[in-house]
């Protein structure tokens, strides 16, 4: 059996149906221009995406392979410039720097500058590089303070080497190694207790390591000793 709506009840839902009509009257142009401007960003972004991002960054993974061989095999210009067929790191973040392969291609580029002595563009690749695996990042932030070392900027190096040595401490390689450069550079300033700091950051956390190992002599010849 139907329920028979009281005529309060059909008088409530009469206004309710007239207020959306209403509301529509009144705000359909924005509505249908808040939608349609919706539905056109969601369609670029898909076209951008399968369309430009990720055929970029399968071109910039092949343009990689031979630049990582010749990186590998100690071809710095190479690796670095490229050959006559294949592009260099430098030509692949010129093109591809948007990409993942990319943004690598910065550390890789940054890492061949060093090794040249072009040290201004070291550390201009380097400072765009960054990336979430711990280990690489804590890399390029010790290339960047090596680069900053060369360019007698030791303040801005100091601080790439703390960034390198205590970023990724699990790492039992790069990180005393970079807090040893950290507090190396401290003991050339003066700054005898930042120096000991990082020293015994090392004697703490790194005992076991190449730096811990010898870290005793250099905490003594700043007055600390066993």
């Amino acid at each position: 059996m139907s329920e028979i709506k009281h005529p309060a009840h059909l008088e409530k839902e009469t206004n309710v149906i007239e207020k959306g009509q209403q509301f529509w009257e009144k705000y359909n142009k924005k509505i249908v221009y808040a939608v349609t401007v919706i539905a056109i960003v969601i369609i670029a972004f898909l076209g951008y995406k399968y369309m430009v991002q990720d055929p970029n960054e399968k071109k910039a993974e092949e343009s990689m392979f031979q630049a990582e061989q010749y990186f590998g095999m100690d071809s710095i210009r190479q690796a670095l410039n490229g050959d006559n067929i294949n592009a260099g790191f430098a030509k692949i973040v010129s093109k591809y720097g948007g990409t993942k392969a990319g943004n690598l291609a910065r550390f890789y580029a940054g890492s061949c500058y060093l090794k040249l002595g072009d040290f201004n563009n070291a550390v201009k690749y380097l400072k765009d590089f960054k990336t979430s695996a711990s280990q690489i990042q804590a890399r390029a932030y010790g290339l960047l303070g090596d680069a900053y070392s060369e360019l007698n900027k030791k303040e801005d190096a100091v601080d790439e080497y703390r960034k390198a040595g205590t970023l990724s401490e699990k790492d039992e390689v790069i990180s005393p190694e970079y807090l040893f450069r950290a507090g190396y550079l401290y003991e050339s300033m003066g700054k005898t207790k930042e120096a000991i700091q990082m020293y015994q950051m090392i004697k703490d956390k790194y005992p076991s390591s190449q730096r811990g190992l010898e870290i005793d002599k250099y905490l003594a010849r700043l007055g600390v000793t066993k």
